[in-house]
């Protein structure tokens, strides 16, 4: 496979299956639209100019301004527990991800839900739609399993191109960027790719593959589930040539003074209150101000690089759009847009702060000098500085349970969708839209599913919220659990309980006040003591109806979960 990926086409039967409505004849689009699942990896909760940056992204703020922004939506702080809460809407302890990858203690090993695959108890939403007439189509990272049974051909997918690994270069090189694994694995339709096209970009092939499916399948009456799961802005950060300036001195000015104008946006456009103060960052962060010149012109390329990956992603996915315009499908069509989880802190490889497999990087990634930072053979990302910026005004990032690791912004436009700019402090769940997406094409989620009994929904339908008609605050949840790798929290109304081990917790339960205090910079635990009683019975029921099983000893790492 040099020049190109393989084009065909693949139709799917219908079938009458453990109560879905499963009919004989495609439903015309119009009566189910068609519903396009945009996830993009690492984003920051602040990254797009809808969400108070000065990234230039005007597709997704155009999204933005015709449909729903939601400003409490949860996810989970790592990719593969977050997806497969995405594409089931069951809990990930349920789905087999209760740790990621081979993240395991001791205590964990072998029990259910902790398989670190797609596990039998849980069925996909395209599976159910693609049994329902929909064509299914997928592009992107996957990060579900590895074998033959948790490929996204196997899970639903009619058509698929996938990347498997965590973290891998964006070019053709097909290089894994996880240490001790050199070649990263793509798979299409099942089957894997032994070489990529000379021309390959992640974001741009993934929206090329997505585009060449609807093309295929124009005319026939069927809707399209369209997942694409762009690996971008996730590191290595890359960019092509063209690209690579898009943001030359723009971030001159120093982290800290971009994240006082983004808070400042972002209280204007009534994301925030006015009182709301951000969480400083981490101690071990100097202010820019403290950095020496070389370290402040290494520090703004880097998130010049990092807002073209984001700017790039704008302009692809808005490729993809207004091709849906040209061929008459737009207004059809439900876009949702997500991340995956908070911002990657981290600084690995030859050019970063971080020396962990620093040998192992600088063979993978020979070129990663600071004037081909963004290129193919280098391996750069922005650190912890900048990832405190892009999930403003919460504390820390990806891979913790603090707000900075498990809130994304959600963007919901088209069908179904009542209010044009409307702005949603629901609170939200990422199990809450594959019921959304059944609910919209009529498809009932079944108790069985080819033999095997399957869990049901945990998530709730957003079609209420969408149309008008839940206004009230607290969202479609009474209360939403959380727990990854040892660490748990528990939202009730504006309450968060939280439990965080060093350096970033207190190895406590601590309480916090989210709507006056999104940053959780003051402990409410010794004032409200029975408030944080009945917050931790109802944390024990989420851990008893979900199988969590809590970490005892060391975990083991994991060469797969980024």
């Amino acid at each position: 496979m040099k020049a190109a990926l393989r084009i065909g086409v693949v139709t799917a039967a219908g079938l009458a299956l453990g109560g879905c409505l499963f009919p004989e004849t495609p439903v015309r689009t119009r009566e189910r639209p068609n519903i396009l699942l945009v996830v993009a990896d690492d984003l920051g909760y602040s990254d797009l100019g809808a969400y108070g940056s000065e990234i230039p992204t005007p597709r997704l703020d155009a999204l933005a301004e015709s449909g729903l922004r939601a400003t409490d939506f949860y996810v989970s702080p790592r990719g593969a527990p977050s997806r497969a809460m995405l594409l089931t809407g069951v809990d990930h302890h349920i789905a087999g991800f209760g740790n990621v990858g081979r993240r395991l203690a001791p205590n964990q090993e072998g029990r259910p839900g902790y398989e670190g695959r797609l596990n039998g108890h849980v069925v996909t939403v395209a599976s159910l739609l693609k049994d329902a007439g929909y064509h299914t189509y997928m592009a992107g990272k996957w990060e579900l399993g590895e074998g033959p049974q948790s490929l996204p051909a196997a899970r639903g997918f009619e058509r698929c191109f996938a990347l498997h690994d965590g973290a891998a270069s964006h070019w053709d090189d097909m290089s894994s960027a996880i240490p001790g694994r050199r070649r990263a694995r793509y798979t299409e339709d099942g089957r894997d790719v032994a070489e990529l096209p000379t021309d390959y970009f992640s974001t741009r092939t993934f929206t090329d593959f997505i585009i060449r499916r609807i093309e295929e399948n124009r005319g026939d009456g069927r809707p399209f589930f369209a997942y694409l799961a762009y690996q971008a802005p996730h590191g290595p950060l890359a960019v092509p040539d063209d690209w690579r300036d898009r943001s030359a001195g723009r971030y001159d000015r120093g982290y800290d003074a971009v994240r006082g104008l983004r808070l400042l946006r972002m209280k204007r456009a009534g994301l925030l209150p006015q009182s709301v103060h951000p969480y400083p960052g981490i101690p071990t962060v100097p202010a820019w101000k403290d950095l020496s010149e070389d370290q402040r012109r290494e520090q703004a390329r880097k998130m010049e690089l990092y807002a073209a990956m984001v700017e790039n992603l704008d302009f692809h996915l808005g490729r993809l759009l207004d091709r849906l315009r040209a061929i008459g499908e737009y207004d059809d069509t439900l876009v949702v847009v997500l991340s995956d989880n908070g911002t990657e802190p981290g600084d690995r490889g030859p050019a970063g702060m971080d020396s962990r497999d620093r040998e192992w990087y600088a063979q993978q990634f020979p070129d990663s000098d600071f004037g081909n930072w963004g290129r193919k053979g280098s391996f750069v990302e922005y650190g912890p500085a900048w990832a405190q910026v892009g999930m403003l005004p919460f504390r820390l990032f990806k891979g913790t349970m603090a707000e900075g690791g498990i809130r994304s912004p959600l963007i919901v436009s088209g069908p179904g969708v009542a209010e044009r700019g409307k702005l949603s402090h629901a609170i939200l769940h990422v199990t809450d839209l594959t019921p959304t997406f059944l609910a919209l094409a009529q498809v009932s989620h079944p108790t069985t599913y080819r033999g095997r009994a399957v869990a049901p929904l945990q998530g709730a339908s957003l079609l209420p919220l969408l149309a008008g008609k839940r206004r009230a605050k607290a969202g479609p949840h009474a209360w939403l659990g959380f727990e990854l790798a040892g660490e748990r929290a528990l939202r009730r109304g504006p309450w968060k309980l939280l439990w965080m081990p060093p350096p970033f917790g207190a190895g406590t339960w601590r309480l916090y006040r989210l709507d006056r205090d999104p940053a959780e910079l003051y402990d409410r635990s010794d004032q409200k003591p029975a408030l944080l009683r009945d917050l931790l019975v109802l944390w024990e029921e989420y851990a008893k109806a979900n199988g969590v099983v809590v970490p005892e000893g060391p975990q083991k790492s994991s060469p797969s979960a980024m």
